[in-house]
């Protein structure tokens, strides 16, 4: 069981909002809390307290209309006689808008700020449970970080996948396109009416991309109500002139939520009564099932870590031997998206695939926020063989990500599998060095890649980079110009990443890892199916390289950036601050 944080978090997982409410000596609190509105009367102070935590922001699509969510959360709360508390976090970042300029480096580090927002809001503000509204992608493992971390009774609910755009279109058909333009492909004209038609509704980007992949988790880990993933954030009221309206069924569930955390709160069910490690492991199963983000498993680990759960990376690949590739979603299938899977059941008909299946490790009959995971699972519609698909119609009989392992990542690797084309499974080809995105991406979009290569870039992890920024624009650089060519980093894919695309390079090169000693012109030699990265380099050369290694020199020493280079740890650690957990 996790340690308590410190005596002030320990004293509200014991007391709640008694410490502001009771003895005399806390009247002046009672007196501000009256200004605000939060009581109505002094005698309100008797009623239990629900902290509402927000991040409506009209910088990410997925966000911009938490507001009125969070709204109708607050008023339902209200009407059950709490006293509520509403904060909205900042630091909540769109990686889509970030990605591509220095802006994105920020993104990862911005995971940490949240879950230290909510400490900060919940430490100083005492209340008796929670619960955070979110979307997008680092501001979800941010609040279910949190969650674990105090360890009240809380809830997390998300705003829904956005609807897709004109011709079945989503974001990555946008990034792919300028790949595709570069290529002489498209024209500049229809680039751009792709990027003017693609991304129309609320909601996070319509495939399984981090965001989408981390809602789903959230589901059937359960920290967060059946629907959570896959209902949409909007209805369509006219697609012709993309107008559109909040989903009746996503305010549907924020009433749902209300009447959940009362339930936590009466029968004082915890997130760590909840996230146990064959919960973790149903997470990842359901990841392994749906092909979802390789970002997912950074978030996996640092919940674990968060919730004082020893969980090895190399645990991956053994759910992945036994649990079938059943649900493929753009990016992997790009005309498939939320929305399809919604239509046929959500992430609980994914499990009932896999539970009809019969070869996974899912365990049903765990402890959700509402009950147990069966109860969802066992009523939810049989799999429709398209979009969810069983036996021997499954995409594959393992699952869609893998740990991969070598002279080149001692403490591992992640590939989407469910990305990759069969005959890209096994590869073999010279190294092409660069030693950020930025020359990789020029190198790529002037014509420098060819069929053949295996593109290496390096200085992009957790403390390299710094923040591990995400590779979708050299990946669908690469896609878009139709190259067949590898990449191996580590750094990070977006969720939209697909390719033989390799990531999460530990220990990465920052942290005087092998991968800073790979010259252009090695043999890197890739096998996915039997999960190994290798240069065809001797351990004794390897040494000798390592051991004339300049020191690294951080590109940033002031800020936030430069405080998180200081701290934060390789990516099989889930890229977590070195005082995460109590390992």
């Amino acid at each position: 069981m996790q340690r308590p944080l410190n005596p002030g978090i320990e004293a509200i997982q014991k007391r709640g909002s008694r410490i502001i409410t009771e003895g005399k000596s806390l009247l002046p609190a009672a007196s501000l809390m009256l200004a605000t509105g939060v009581l109505g009367a002094m005698s309100d102070r008797k009623n239990k307290f629900v902290t509402v935590i927000n991040s409506y922001t009209t910088h990410i699509p997925g966000h911009v209309h938490l507001n009125v969510l969070g709204e109708r959360l607050v008023s339902c709360l209200k009407d059950k006689g709490l006293n509520v508390w509403y904060a909205n976090i900042g630091g909540a970042i769109c990686d889509g808008i970030a990605m591509g300029h220095f802006g994105m480096k920020y993104s990862l580090p911005s995971r940490e700020l949240i879950t230290d927002q909510i400490e900060t809001i919940i430490g100083a503000h005492p209340c008796d449970a929670w619960i955070g509204i979110g979307n997008c992608d680092k501001i979800v493992p941010g609040m279910l970080n949190a969650m674990v971390r105090l360890n009240i009774p809380s809830l997390y609910v998300s705003g829904g996948p956005m609807l897709t755009g004109r011709n079945n279109t989503d974001l990555i058909s946008v990034f792919e396109g300028v790949g595709s333009e570069a290529a002489g492909k498209i024209s500049e004209a229809q680039l751009e009416m792709l990027a003017a038609s693609a991304c129309r509704t609320c909601g996070c980007c319509a495939g399984m991309f981090t965001a989408n992949s981390m809602n789903c988790l959230a589901e059937a880990m359960g920290l967060a109500l059946p629907g959570n993933g896959t209902i949409p954030a909007a209805v369509w009221t006219n697609r012709d002139t993309y107008t559109w309206e909040i989903n009746p069924r996503r305010m549907r569930l924020v009433e749902q939520a209300a009447d959940t955390i009362v339930d936590l709160l009466k029968k004082n069910i915890r997130p760590l009564d909840i996230l146990t490690t064959e919960a973790i492991d149903n997470g990842f199963i359901l990841d392994l099932a749906m092909g979802g983000s390789t970002n997912t498993i950074l978030h996996g680990l640092a919940l674990a870590r968060e919730a004082g759960i020893l969980y090895p990376l190399e645990r991956i690949n053994s759910l992945s031997d036994t649990t079938p590739n059943v649900c493929r979603v753009s990016p992997s299938r790009p005309e498939i998206h939320l929305e399809d899977v919604d239509r046929v059941g959500g992430i609980a008909s994914i499990l009932k695939a896999l539970y009809l299946d019969g070869h996974s490790s899912l365990r049903l009959d765990l402890q959700t926020s509402t009950g147990r995971l069966r109860d969802s699972v066992l009523n939810a519609p049989d799999p429709d063989q398209d979009i969810i698909r069983t036996g021997p119609r499954a995409f594959s009989q393992k699952g869609g990500l893998a740990i991969l392992y070598g002279n080149i990542a001692p403490d591992g690797a992640v590939v989407k599998t469910a990305g990759v084309d069969k005959d890209m499974m096994q590869f073999k080809g010279p190294a092409k060095c660069f030693d950020s995105q930025e020359a990789a991406l020029a190198a790529i979009l002037t014509g420098k890649i060819v069929d053949g290569d295996v593109v290496v870039i390096r200085y992009e992890g957790p403390k390299g980079g710094p923040g591990m920024q995400e590779m979708l624009s050299p990946t669908s650089a690469i896609r878009g110009r139709g190259i067949r060519a590898a990449l191996i980093t580590d750094g990070r894919f977006s969720g939209g990443t697909r390719g033989l695309c390799i990531g999460h390079i530990s220990p990465e090169a920052a942290a005087r890892g092998p991968l800073a000693v790979i010259r252009e012109g090695d043999l890197i030699e890739i096998d996915a199916d039997k999960r190994t990265l290798n240069a065809a380099l001797t351990e004794e050369e390897i040494k000798n390289r390592l051991a004339r290694l300049k020191p690294f020199r951080p590109k940033v020493i002031r800020g936030w950036l430069g405080r998180y280079i200081k701290h934060v740890l390789s990516a099989n650690s889930g890229a977590v601050m070195d005082n995460t957990g109590h390992h």
